[in-house]
């Protein structure tokens, strides 16, 4: 994380062209939320399990939010998404005047697709958005806070999503987060920071706690002093009548979290994206409750960055499911997906093409045993295939791409497989289809993860009980030895979704 992106001059030529013709001739899926060959078995639930309600959920102390990033709401122009700004301009290569042409295009997914709409599309995007986080079981958005001049594309979004929160359900909680790597705010003085928040924490939808305080929680805390915070607060204060909780999000936790400790109500760190950069979370937990501080755990799904050329080695759904355990296993009080929405880094949970919801639903499993206690039953039989379109030492070498992502220092070793993960009411044989082969195994009752070597071609799974196919799955995402562009971010279907 990251920026604001700046439009810059037009890059032309060659490079650009060939590009964009690559783009336009690749196969791609169907820009919608719903994408697989489901079986019409579970379409009363996406879920392998029965979500509590909404009111159950919250009567929970643990909350679980979402980190979202104005830059890439649901759509930037209301048109059909085959011709539309994210099509138009970032997954296409050539898009912006050629900007993202080196490598490939800014974006490797966007926002789920919809039909054009009549009246305020934006409010409606972001009461969807609203409504899709509620039906998974979150409490609210963290939101990153980059430009808070209200003539700004961002304040305005930020406006439009509390607006979309009063609508929908009082309840939603939106937690203010400035980025204190974003040049506007960090323009600011304490005084000005105050002042531009005071408007925004007049919202009964924006969280605070029981006894009043507003929840602040800076992104890239360490960009300011504890004393700049001290100012800023008492700004809020004494100027506002705004009483404040401070909950730094640190890049480097151990290296900061002391210095800030007097005037925080709790603490959070931004997180890896790589199965074995994980441990430490018990640590960190036990670090923020001895010394008083409730503890926001971030969890994540992967991470890849093309116009930053690097790119974290998530292993299919390993990281998510290892970063969920860890939060639920260490005690943490609060969990921040990272991300809802950023689609630049590759982070999002919200529904996409290429996850089709199906992360959302592996989040809603673990959130309710973070929120109840315990792991609830399965009680419809679910498989999730997930693997990338190319192998991971694959670059394009057609099409005129010339920057390349490469693994980020320290990550898990890059690996090609093919992932079925089960929920089964009962055991089963999975067959996995890797490649357009098929492979029978024997899975037991519960979750179970299963991995393949990637291989060309066409991957899917189905799960056969008493000689029965209870569930089944085709993944719309072939994989092929000759990528346009080089694209690494894990791709996901569920049989729960048709």
């Amino acid at each position: 994380m990251r920026s604001p992106k700046v439009l810059l001059t037009a890059l032309a030529g060659i490079l650009a062209v060939g590009l964009v013709a690559a783009w336009l001739s690749r196969p791609v899926p169907t820009v919608t939320a719903a994408k697989s060959g489901a079986t019409a078995a579970a379409a009363a639930s996406p879920l392998p399990f029965d979500l509590p309600s909404t009111a159950t959920l919250r009567a929970s102390g643990k909350l679980v939010f979402a980190h979202y990033f104005t830059p890439y709401p649901r759509s930037l122009d209301n048109k059909d998404a085959s011709a539309d700004y994210y099509t138009r301009n970032y997954l296409n290569p050539a898009g912006e005047g050629g900007i993202h042409a080196a490598y490939g295009g800014l974006l490797r997914d966007r926002p789920a697709a919809r039909a054009p709409l009549t009246g305020d599309y934006q409010l409606a995007d972001m009461e969807y958005e609203v409504r899709t986080a509620i039906a998974a079981g979150l409490d609210g958005f963290t939101v990153d806070l980059l430009n808070l001049d209200p003539s700004s594309a961002h304040r305005k979004r930020v406006d439009l999503l509390i607006k979309a929160a009063q609508a929908v359900d009082p309840g939603f909680k939106i937690v203010l987060m400035p980025d204190m790597t974003a040049t506007q705010i960090k323009a600011y003085t304490p005084a000005g920071l105050a002042a531009a928040l005071a408007g925004l924490a007049a919202s009964p939808n924006v969280y605070r706690l029981a006894d009043g305080r507003l929840v602040l929680s800076p992104f890239k805390a360490e960009n300011q002093t504890a004393d700049w915070y001290t100012q800023l607060t008492t700004a809020l204060s004494s100027t506002y009548g705004i009483k404040t909780a401070l909950v730094p999000v640190f890049l480097n936790f151990g290296a900061n979290y002391a210095k800030y400790s007097a005037i925080s109500y709790g603490f959070s760190n931004w997180g890896n994206r790589s199965p074995n950069l994980q441990g430490g979370v018990a640590g960190n937990v036990s670090t923020s409750h001895t010394a008083g501080k409730i503890w926001m755990q971030p969890v994540a799904v992967q991470d890849e960055r093309p116009d930053q050329k690097i790119y974290d080695e998530a292993g299919n759904t390993e990281n998510l499911r290892t970063t969920w355990q860890n939060a639920i296993s260490a005690g943490t009080d609060w969990v921040q997906l990272t991300t809802w929405n950023d689609f630049s880094e590759g982070t999002q949970f919200a529904p996409s093409p290429h996850n089709g919801g199906a992360y959302l639903d592996l989040a809603s499993y673990y959130l309710t045993r973070l929120k109840t206690g315990a792991w609830p039953a399965i009680v419809r039989d679910t498989a999730y295939v997930s693997h990338r379109t190319q192998l991971a030492a694959t670059k394009p070498t057609a099409g005129g791409q010339t920057a390349f992502m490469v693994p980020r220092s320290g990550t898990t070793t890059p690996r090609d497989t093919v992932e079925v993960l089960s929920f089964l009411k009962a055991a089963a044989t999975v067959r996995a289809t890797v490649g357009g082969t098929a492979t029978d195994y024997a899975a037991a009752a519960g979750v179970q993860a299963k991995l393949f070597p990637l291989a060309f071609g066409a991957n899917g799974a189905a799960i056969v009980r008493s000689g029965t196919t209870v569930a089944s799955v085709a993944s719309p995402f072939t994989v092929t030895a000759t990528p346009t562009v080089q694209d690494l971010q894990y791709s996901i279907v569920s049989s729960g979704r048709g």
